[in-house]
C-alpha cells in the first residue's frame, strides 16, 4: 500500500491551513486509536459542513485511509482509519495543532 498524499505542494498547504482554522475554531480533542486517529469538534454553525468538505478532500488525496464523519450530541467526530503503515502515518497527523 502506498502511503502518500496526492495533493500538490500548494494544495497541501491550503488543506493544512483549512484544517488549522477548523481546529482553532472548534477543536475539542485528538486521540490515537488502534486503527488510526479520532478528532473531535464542538458542533456549531458550519462545523459539520466544513469537516465534511475537508474529509472529502482527504478521501481523494489520501485514499489509503478511510475518513468518516459522524455526529453526536454537541460534537462532530472525524475517524480516520487505516491498516499497516497507514496507522502510524495517521498517528503522525495533526500533531502540531493544539486541539483542546
Amino acid at each position: 500500500m502506498d502511503i502518500s498524499c496526492t495533493l500538490t505542494t500548494t494544495g497541501l498547504a491550503a488543506q493544512r491551513e483549512q484544517w488549522l482554522r477548523l481546529i482553532a475554531a472548534a477543536g475539542a480533542g485528538r486521540e490515537e486509536t488502534a486503527s488510526g486517529l479520532r478528532l473531535r469538534f464542538r458542533a456549531g454553525s458550519g462545523t459539520a459542513a466544513e469537516l465534511d468538505r475537508l474529509a472529502a478532500v482527504e478521501r481523494n488525496c489520501c485514499a489509503w485511509a478511510t475518513w468518516t464523519v459522524s455526529a453526536s450530541p454537541g460534537e462532530v467526530i472525524l475517524d480516520a482509519t487505516a491498516s499497516g503503515d497507514g496507522i502510524a502515518a495517521l498517528h503522525g497527523m495533526f500533531t502540531e495543532a493544539a486541539i483542546a
